[in-house]
């Protein structure tokens, strides 16, 4: 017989290790079942594969995915790509390019477009996936579309600081915010400048 989601740890008195899948950061928040209230269980279920977050009183099982973040990379006609200085935290005061988080009522390429103009004034047309990239440690997973600029004007915001085109040879490696930033600009030169390929290959890293 199938057992209850979340019979064998009652109370929840199995340690959720590690290696469980769930950033620490974010482990704090999921106490509770989003059903009925009840404190979730965390360990072996019946039919499941790895050890879940689950409602030993209704049966709801929490599962925990990465959030998508959609992210463009708007680049001039002289094939200069706009990057902005972060006006918030996560990383206030370094670059990176305009993004956020996807609605639940948008395509990936639509909320590019959205979080570009909000960050930065600018329409633009997402015209290839310059790179999908994983980072676990923050529950999330990037997107990231050149994209070619149509209209608006850049402003300043909230969120921009400053917003600058710069050059594939000219891009501030040591002042970019987001590991997903780095990665993306990388494939983004090496795809439009192969030439620059062995210059960006070491360039840093941040933490983030």
């Amino acid at each position: 017989m199938r057992r209850p989601p979340g019979a064998a740890t009652r109370g929840r008195a199995r340690a959720r290790p590690s290696h469980a899948g769930v950033p620490s950061w974010l482990s704090a928040t999921l106490n509770f079942c989003s059903r009925c209230g009840q404190a979730l269980d965390y360990g072996p279920i019946d039919g499941e594969e790895r050890d879940r977050l689950s409602c030993p009183v209704c049966g709801f099982i929490a599962y925990v995915n990465p959030r998508l973040v959609v992210t463009s990379l708007p680049v001039t006609e002289g094939g200069e790509v706009i990057l902005l200085r972060r006006g918030i935290e996560p990383g206030y005061g370094l670059w990176a390019q305009p993004g956020g988080f996807l609605e639940v009522d948008e395509t990936a390429h639509d909320g590019a477009i959205r979080e570009t103009l909000e960050e930065t004034g600018l329409q633009v047309e997402p015209t290839r996936i310059v790179g999908l990239y994983s980072r676990p440690q923050a529950a999330i997973v990037v997107v990231t579309f050149e994209a070619r600029i149509v209209g608006g004007e850049i402003r300043t915001g909230s969120e921009a600081l400053e917003i600058v085109p710069f050059g594939p040879a000219e891009i501030p490696w040591a002042g970019i915010a987001f590991r997903t930033s780095t990665w993306a600009l990388r494939d983004w030169v090496r795809q439009t400048r192969p030439d620059l390929a062995a210059l960006v290959d070491d360039t840093p890293e941040p933490d983030a």
